[in-house]
């Protein structure tokens, strides 16, 4: 069974820093981009960091530049999201994703995290 598990959500002030992580397992994700996806309340998901099998290429929404750096760990089978100066904006619901074709690009998306609270209070 193909499972993304993601942790380190929270209840943060504006500001503050947070990290996400997501574990991988079931099957090798060798070849897969993976990346970050948020949905807020009455809001369509959305994309917000991507990066590549090798981690060579890396991927951010507009909203996001500069204050959030996605990461990977091939060895241990792991993504993770930091993000600095967090604004309330950023509330959502953040889950991760695993694409062969393009990271960004919802409809590619082969597989999904359960997902995980990001509430950012002002």
């Amino acid at each position: 069974q193909v499972q993304l598990v993601e942790s380190g959500g929270g209840l943060v002030q504006a500001g503050d820093s947070l990290g996400l992580s997501c574990a991988t397992s079931g099957r090798t994700f060798s070849g897969y981009a993976m990346g970050w996806f948020r949905q807020a309340p009455g809001k369509e998901r959305e994309f917000v960091a991507g990066i590549s099998w090798s981690g060579s290429r890396t991927y951010y929404a507009d909203s996001v530049k500069g204050r959030f750096t996605i990461s990977r760990d091939n060895a241990k089978n792991t993504v993770h999201l930091q993000m600095n100066n967090l604004k309330p904006e950023d509330t959502a619901v953040y889950y991760c994703a695993a694409s062969i074709r393009d990271i960004r690009v919802l409809i590619t998306i082969a597989y999904w995290g359960q997902g995980t609270q990001v509430t950012v209070s002002s």
